[in-house]
Parts: structure tokens; sequence; C-alpha cells
């Protein structure tokens, strides 16, 4: 380690060249605080220091480099000669006689013949070479640190450095503590591997070490709390300190360094002082200028400084690690810190010129197409009129509503008063209302935009119109009016033609949003084809995260209409790739984002898996907005009235079906299917005859809700009745396995009433068939008990088995019914899905492969296992599988 000895016998020269004493302090290591924290990571690196020729610590003022290097220094076994540079080192005699000085203070012994410079503004030849000979000729290399060396800008000094170091070989070991890049051939030393770098980014306190540096201070804050004060720092060392030193002051350290005012603070007395008063005039100017900037590039500050020279400045701002940060591609950010306290004196010496850079900052970030930053610098300018005519004219309104931007745009017009007027922050109102449910007050300003549009050219009217189109669908699809949407689709398809393409090609959302809302009003009133045209284009376009919410609704809404036709394996495959959408893109959870659970939930419920049904039903109402579509809202009565019945609560479900929804106008397919409902809940309440005035006054317009009216006819003792209706089915559309099952059902159960058991037997066969693929459960549970004994005879029972009864094995009888009592050992009965996934997991198949075989997500599987433990007492899956053996579940 380093060593002063104060004794003239030491060698110490009195003086340099220039009759100034050679002052100790300059030769002695700092002292590290008591509060100073070891960085373990930062001082492994510096060990590399022993084996390259030269070592930069560069980072910017307070970023702690001095006394990292000092500390590193201090605990190796040989000598450091250490300076601490000064700006009058800029003569080369005064230079050199100071390193000389320094070696000889940390017990480096110099030769006689090595001499001293006589002379302040030069340094003999002769001395320089026997230093780096001398140096070269020794076992051990020397080590030598140069702190602030930044101060130190003689070319002539940096030259004379580089020749002691390379031709003192292997004997130097050259550590430079800097804010600035040295004036040494760095590029030669990173490009053979003989340097050692840490810099600025290496420098910053990672939380961990902040915390150790806060407890040094006494404090003790949540690990949360450390974290946003690292954010705000960007863990430079400097600002944590003089943070930690001002909260100790105060009652509440926590609320302090939560909240505390930069530019108050010692931490602005510091960078003022520091960084900011050490430059030009016209460079503080520039700084100051910036400093409203969240990142620029030098075109930019020209026009905020209306000079023609940024390029440079910043480039040496950046070099010199004045807290200004190069992003790449000629983009530049200033500490957010440093920012801060920048504006604050812009503000001081500048009032009122804060505003107007904002608005120039905006207009140039608007013309070169950043429009989030120039839309924030429009809101801090107070500039409310450009920053809502921006967003309407780039067609970036309808961001309002893809998840992506929403809050953030939200937040941003928050500020926006009533006092601004005119179209474009009447449709931005609009936008915010309808964003947020609230369709009365949206209206309000949707119209009087349009209104507005009419006599007010300032707007882009193509644009505007597109915007009025989007929100006026939107509008028809929260209220239930499908007129409406389609009249905004039309006025949309118009206006397309006058709208630059370049502006529809960014802004894919928008069309797609439109199409969304029209395809839910198309869907609402019953035009199922024509809802899947418009539905299916956005589905299938691609745009990545912008088109992500678009695709989730479509898909939402195609998977409600494959359900709604019976088609469940498809539902189930579009509602799997909704939920894709969500998880993929991390979207929040909105009114359509739902319409895929509450599908999903609905195919489980003709499943029987009713607890997994629940769980997404649960899901599907846990949507943060009040108000929702009315397609989605019907989608959750219905689906939620269907589980009610599947657990045997018939009164609930009938209240279910006779819920309202609010609309305008009434939907066909809702009303048919709450009269379905309505039908099967009088049915098992024993009311045959309620059930067939439910469902007859519908039977003729929806294939489900024929076949619910003809097992009303059967259960009231009418079985040619419900034939013929059967024989009448509507012919809108080939149903799908959940109708033609349940019919076939009902046709095999008429046969079986009229004596014709080689029919039933083979129209049950024919159901078994249908439904094995889809997993259709409930139907054959529905069917009541003439259902139990066939299934346990020949080709049933093998057509049965293994999805509607547990499997049997050969020569064994089956069981009488599809639903068994609980067996020995088992808490509760397991249901037919989790028969599936126990069979499989007694095969040694891992959670994936169970999950690929089912057609199913692994997380559904895992569901699914939780409730195979808890109905067998288990834990673990060696346990269930024996468990089910021993209880002949296997």
């Amino acid at each position: 380690m380093a060593a002063v000895d104060d004794t003239p016998e030491a060698g110490f020269a009195c003086a340099d060249p220039t009759g100034d004493p050679l002052l100790r302090t300059r030769f002695a290591l700092p002292a590290r605080p008591a509060t100073f924290v070891r960085r373990p990571r930062l001082t492994g690196h510096l060990d590399q220091a022993l084996a390259t020729p030269l070592t930069m610590v560069n980072g910017s003022a307070g970023a702690g480099k001095t006394l990292l290097v000092a500390d590193w220094a201090s605990n190796l076994s040989r000598p450091v000669a250490w300076l601490t540079a000064e700006s009058t080192d800029q003569a080369p005699g005064v230079f050199w006689t100071h390193v000389l000085q320094a070696l000889r203070a940390a017990g480096v012994p110099v030769a006689s013949e090595v001499g001293s410079p006589a002379e302040a503004g030069r340094v003999g030849r002769r001395t320089l070479t026997r230093l780096a000979a001398e140096l070269e000729g020794r076992d051990d290399p020397t080590l030598v640190v140069l702190d602030e060396f930044d101060r130190v800008v003689s070319r002539e000094i940096a030259e004379q450095l580089e020749f002691v170091l390379h031709h003192a070989g292997r004997g130097l070991r050259l550590v430079l503590v800097t804010r600035t890049e040295p004036l040494l051939p760095l590029h030669r030393y990173r490009a053979s591997g003989e340097m050692t770098e840490i810099r600025d980014a290496e420098l910053a306190f990672t939380p961990d070490e902040a915390h150790e540096l806060l407890t040094r201070h006494g404090l003790d804050l949540p690990a949360s709390a450390v974290l946003a004060l690292v954010e705000r720092t960007r863990g430079w060392a400097a600002g944590l300190r003089l943070c930690a030193l001002a909260a100790r002051q105060v009652t509440d350290p926590h609320a302090y360094l939560k909240q505390f005012e930069a530019d108050h603070s010692a931490v602005a007395d510091f960078l003022l002082a520091e960084v900011l008063d050490r430059q030009a005039p016209g460079t503080q100017d520039l700084l100051l200028r910036i400093s409203v900037l969240e990142r620029c590039c030098p075109d930019l500050v020209n026009v905020l400084t209306q000079r023609t020279d940024a390029e440079p400045i910043l480039a040496a701002l950046q070099r010199e690690n004045a807290f200004v940060h190069y992003l790449g591609h000629s983009w530049y950010s200033l500490h957010p810190l440093f920012a801060e306290i920048l504006r604050a004196h812009l503000r001081e010496r500048f009032p009122g010129l804060e505003p107007e850079l904002r608005s120039r900052a905006a207009q140039w970030l608007r013309r070169s197409g950043a429009l989030p930053e120039a839309l924030a610098q429009g809101a801090a300018a107070d500039d409310w009129e450009f920053t809502a005519r921006a967003v309407v004219d780039d067609l970036a309104l309808g961001q309002f509503f893809t998840g992506l931007r929403s809050d953030d745009l939200s937040a941003l017009f928050e500020r926006m008063g009533p006092d601004v007027r005119g179209p474009a922050p009447d449709l931005v109102r609009a936008a915010r209302e309808l964003a947020g449910r609230d369709v009365e007050h949206g209206l309000a300003h949707l119209h009087r935009a349009e209104e507005e549009l009419a006599r007010d050219g300032a707007t882009d009217p193509a644009a505007a119109g597109l915007t009025c189109a989007l929100l006026e669908a939107l509008a028809a699809r929260l209220t239930g009016t499908p007129g409406r949407a389609e009249r905004a689709a039309e006025q949309a398809l118009a206006l397309r033609p006058e709208v630059p393409g370049h502006l529809l090609d960014e802004h894919p959302e928008l069309n797609a949003l439109l199409l969304t809302h029209l395809g839910s009003a198309r869907l609402w009133a019953g035009r199922f084809e024509d809802a899947r045209t418009v539905l299916s284009t956005v589905a299938g376009r691609p745009g990545g995260a912008a088109m992500a919410l678009p695709r989730w609704e479509a898909l939402g809404h195609l998977a409600l209409i494959d359900y709604l036709n019976g088609w469940l394996g498809r539902a189930e495959h579009k509602a799997l790739a909704a939920a894709g959408q969500a998880q993929r893109y991390s979207l929040p959870q909105w009114s359509g984002a739902g319409l895929g659970a509450l599908v999903r939930a609905a195919v489980l419920i003709d499943r029987d898996e009713l607890d997994e049904a629940q769980a997404l039903l649960d899901e599907a109402a846990a949507a943060p907005l009040p108000g929702e579509d009315p397609v989605e809202e019907a989608g959750r009565v219905l689906t939620r009235g269907r589980l009610l019945l599947a657990r045997g609560d018939a009164r609930a479900a009938l209240a279910a079906a006779d819920a309202v929804v609010p609309a305008v106008e009434g939907s066909p397919w809702a009303e048919d299917h709450a009269a379905a409902l309505a039908c099967a809940a009088y049915l098992a309440q024993g009311r045959p005859e309620s059930a067939c005035k439910a469902a007859e006054r519908v039977a003729d317009r929806r294939a489900a809700c024929t076949v619910q009216a003809a097992r009303a006819r059967l259960a009231t003792g009418h079985p040619e009745e419900a034939l013929a209706l059967l024989d009448d089915l509507p012919e809108t559309g080939r149903p799908g396995p959940a109708v033609t099952v349940r019919a076939t059902l009902v046709r095999a159960q008429a046969a079986h009433r009229l004596g014709d058991h080689t029919a039933a037997h083979r129209l049950l066969g024919r159901a078994l068939l249908d439904g094995r693929r889809d997993q259709l459960r409930l139907p054959f549970l529905e069917a009541g008990p003439w259902i139990r004994p066939l299934l346990g005879t020949g080709r049933l029972r093998e057509l049965a088995g293994g999805w509607l009864v547990p499997a049997v094995g050969h020569g064994q009888p089956a069981p009488p019914v599809p639903t068994a009592q609980p067996p020995a050992l088992v808490v509760e009965d397991l249901s037919a899905r989790e028969h599936d996934v126990l069979r499989r997991l007694a095969e040694m198949r891992s959670t994936e492969e169970i999950a690929a075989d089912l057609h199913v997500s692994v997380n559904t599987v895992k569901t699914h296992l939780k409730s195979i433990y808890r109905k067998l007492a288990v834990s673990r899956r060696g346990d269930a599988v024996r468990r089910a053996r021993d209880a002949r579940i296997l």
C-alpha cells in the first residue's frame, strides 16, 4: 500500500521547478469515510489492472471513482504511487516532478541518474528515457495511480506519458482516474487486450449496494423505496449519498426520499457547481434548453438553441461525462436528476421560456414522426389544440382503445380543461369517455365535434371523419344499435381514399377496431355470417402489438359464433388463440377481452367440467371497466345460467334466463338461448308444460331451440310430436355436434318410448360417436335415467367407456350410469375429464404431454391435478395413482 514518509531523508523534494512547494496531500491515498461501501464486484474488476499496462476508471463527477480506486489500492500488498492531478499541472516539468515525487513518496526507489526537471515548461528526453528503462528493468511492476487526470489537458504530457508507458513494458501499471477520455492512444491498448476499463454504467450502485449505503447512514428503508431511489438517481454515488445525508435531517426519511425536490437540495448544488458551472456560457445555455426533452438529437437541439453546432457540443459533453448519455443513432439524453435541476434553473433564469421551447420541440417531433414525444411536449406546454389535433390528424386516436398506450393517452389529456374548444379536443374527450364506457357523455362530445367539423377546417376532415366513424361504431356496439354501426362503416369506407396511405399503414388498429365493433354489432343482430366476414379479416391480419387487442376481441367473437352454432372444438380453438394474444402482449382485460374466457367456460360446462368453468367465469368477471357491450353481457348471463342449471340450481337458472341485457335493440340469438335455458330449467324442475311454452315461441328460429322444444314435447308424453319438430329443424346453417348430439338423443329417447329399441340403440351409438370427439358429457347426463341401462350393453359400453363412464377391462360389467358414487378412499367423485388426466398420469406422462394429448393448456392440466389431489386426499402424483388403484378407479 502507499505510504508517505515525512522525514527529509525519504527523498522528498521541497518544490517544483516554479518554486511552489510539493503538497504531501497530493501523494496520499484519499481517506474513505465511515459510510463508505466496499464493492467487491468493482475491486475484483480492478484486480485486472495488475495484469494490463493501462487501466482507466472513467466516470462522471461524484460517481465514486476516486474512493473506489483508493480502497482497492489500500488493500494491495505492494506500493502504490498516488498523484492527484491539478489544473496547474499543464507544464511538463511541473507534471513530471510530481510523478517522480509520487514514486518516492510511495517508497518506490528512483535512481539519481533519472534526475528531475529543472524547468517548468519542459522535461528532458533523457529523464523520461532513464525513468522508463529503470521501471522496465524491475522484477515487480510499479503501480502508479493518476487521480483526476481529466485536469491534465496537455497533449505534450499525454505523448510523454505514452512514451514512458510503452517503454517501461511490464515494469509499469498505470491507472488513470478521470472524467474524460485521456489523449492516449486508447484504441491500441483496447485492440491488443492490454487495457482494463471501468466506466459510468459499471460504477452505478446496484440496489443492494445502495441499500448498504443507506444503512450505513442510519436509514432503514424497504426494498421498493431503495429501488425507486436507485432508478431516480441511476445509481449515481454522490446523489445517493447526498440524499441519504439530507434524509437523516428529517422526521420521515422514507417520505423525503420518495418525493424530495432535487432542485432544492445539496444534489442541485453539487451538479450546478461540478457540471454546469464548468461549461462555457454557450454550452450552459444549450444544457438548460435541452432539459425540457426526454431525449434529443443535434437537429432538435439546433431548433431549440437557434444555432448550428449542437452535434460537436453534445459529443464533447458525452465524452466529458457531463451527465449527457449517448443513446445511439445520434440521440442523447440527460441524467434525469440533472435534467430536473436544469429545468428549475431554466425557469428561474428565463421565465416563460419553457413552454415556448416545448412547443418548438413538439412541432419538430411531430414532423419527424415521433408522435408520442410530440404529444408529451405539447401537453407539457399546455398547447392542447396542437396536441389534440396531432392525435386526430395522425389517426392515432384509436390508441385510446388498443391497451398499449391507452392509460398514457388518457392521463396525458386529463389536464385539458373545458375551456379548450374545437373538433379535435372534443373528439379526444369523446374517445376518453367511450374508452371508459361512459356512452352518454362520450356521445355528447362526439356530436359536438361533428357539428364543429362542419364549420371548422382546422382539422383534417378525412382523418377526423374516420375518427368519428370509429367512435360511432363503438357507441353502436355498446348500445346495441347495429344499423348505426353499419352507417359508421359506410362513412369510413367513403373516407379512406382521402386519407394518406402511409397514415393508414402506420395505424392499422383504427380500421381493425372499427371492423371489430361492426362485427360485434352484427353478431348482436344475429347476422352470424356477416359478422364472421369482418371479424375474420381482423383476426387474420398481422400487425404486431398494435393489432393485438382487435385480434383478441375478434377471436373471442368468432369463438362465440362457433359456440352458438354448436361447434365446440372450433370455438375452444379460437378462444385459446384469443387467450394467447392476451398473454403474448400482456393486454389488460377490457370489454370483449373476457369473451374468450366465457366461451371456454361454456365449452367446459358441456363437458361437465364445472369447477374449471366456474374459475373461467370468475376470470371473465374481473374486467375493471364499469360497462360492457351487450354481446358479452348476454354471453355472461347465459353461461352463468347454464352453469347454475348444470349444478342443479334450476331456480337461479330461470332467473338468469329472465335477466334483461341493456340494449336499444334486442338480439334474436340472445332471446332464443334465454328461452332454451328457461325450457331446460323447467324440465329440470319437472314442469314440462312450462318448458313447452318457453321453447315453442322460438322453436322455429334456431336449431338449438327446436331441440329444447322437442325435449319438452317428449317430456309431456308426445314422442311423435318431438320427432316431427326435429324433422323440421331450421335450415339456417349446418349445426355442430353440441346441437346434433342433443337432437340425436331426443330421437333415441323417442324411439325408446315408442318401443323401437333397435333404433334407440343405433341413435344412441351415433350420439356417442359424435359426442366423443368434443367430450360432450352434459347432454348424456341431461337425458335422464332411460339412458343408463343402455350404456352398459355391448357396443354402447365400448363407445362410452373412458370418457363418459370409467373404462372397464375385458369381460367386466360396465357401470350402469355415467356418474357413479364415489368409491372407497375417495373424498369426492372425480369428473370425467379428471379421469382422463388420471389415466395419463398413471402412464407416467408429463404435464406437457397430458396437455398435448387432451388438447388443453398446461395450466388447465395443473388445475385438474390440484382437484384430483384434493379429491383423493393426496399431495403427490405417485400417491394419487396408488390411491386411485386401491379405490378401483384405475
